[in-house]
């Protein structure tokens, strides 16, 4: 492959890091005017029938094997979003929370040795006990108990890493834009039926938040996904893996932007540590990124 496609990957896939975390911001907006569950299931529904759209030829040459499994991923990950928009609903700090969020890369390995009998490597147990510090030190603020929201933002940690594995395994044999469009429809319509039942729908939703929730519809979410499908294609795995580990910077970054926030020093070490477990429990694809960058 050659380095002009290389670049052109790279950047994508910072492209895609920065979105998500434009993400987190829409999704922060919307939540001013809109129940937390049924945001997350009108942005997933809207974003899974874009990308539907893109795929639909594709969809006719599933098995109904296939179509049954990615609707079971597809609810697993509906749980997990349910979990992440409670903790964002429910944060204090943005940034805080995508730091915790991202320890479900840390927790992917243990749940393939728990679910399916892997065998982690060495890297996810020294990446775990560096994780649990971060995560330790960001609970100091509330005398060693986490919040409602960081109990959240760990619980969807925790299910995202089990969707990783079943996604990497059912991306083996359906199409990624048709699988990802499929479970966004699933997020959809899970969500949109749990709010149904346990949320008051708003009788009146002002322009400025609908405006929001296309933005986390359209560009958070089918843009993101399609970019980093297509992005994934063109790197090495060793980039992919490194670069999509910046999303909690970029949000942290945005978040103090947008909305002002500050860390205290003891949150910036917790966030610091976390980040840290990222990069030992992807020290092989770390150390093969820099080793393509030298060649």
């Amino acid at each position: 492959m050659s380095n002009q496609h290389h670049l052109k990957a790279d950047f994508l896939l910072v492209l895609v890091t920065f979105l998500a975390a434009a993400g987190w911001i829409f999704s922060k907006e919307t939540l001013q005017g809109m129940p937390p569950i049924l945001f997350i299931g009108t942005r997933f529904l809207l974003a899974g029938l874009v990308l539907a759209m893109l795929g639909f030829t594709e969809f006719s040459r599933l098995s109904a094997q296939a179509i049954k499994r990615s609707l079971l991923t597809g609810a697993v990950f509906a749980i997990a979003m349910m979990f992440w928009i409670m903790g964002l609903f429910n944060a204090e700090h943005v940034g805080e929370g995508a730091f915790i969020t991202s320890m479900g890369v840390v927790l992917v390995p243990i749940m393939a040795r728990w679910i399916f009998g892997d065998t982690p490597p060495l890297s996810t147990w020294l990446a775990l006990p560096v994780a649990i510090a971060g995560l330790a030190l960001l609970s100091l603020d509330n005398g060693l108990h986490l919040d409602s929201g960081q109990l959240f933002f760990l619980a969807a940690a925790t299910v995202f890493s089990l969707h990783f594995n079943l996604n990497t395994r059912m991306a083996a044999e359906v199409p990624a834009l048709v699988l990802t469009s499929i479970q966004l429809g699933v997020v959809g319509v899970v969500a949109l039926t749990v709010s149904w039942r346990i949320e008051e729908w708003p009788v009146d939703v002002s322009s400025d938040i609908w405006g929001w929730l296309l933005a986390s519809a359209i560009i958070a979410t089918s843009l993101r996904f399609y970019l980093q499908t297509f992005a994934q294609g063109l790197a090495p795995a060793s980039h992919a893996a490194v670069i999509l580990t910046i999303e909690p910077i970029w949000t942290t970054l945005l978040a103090g932007w947008w909305f002002g926030e500050t860390m205290s020093f003891v949150q910036l070490t917790g966030c610091g540590l976390i980040f840290s477990a990222l990069l030992i429990n992807r020290w092989q694809w770390v150390r093969l990124a820099i080793k393509g960058l030298r060649s």
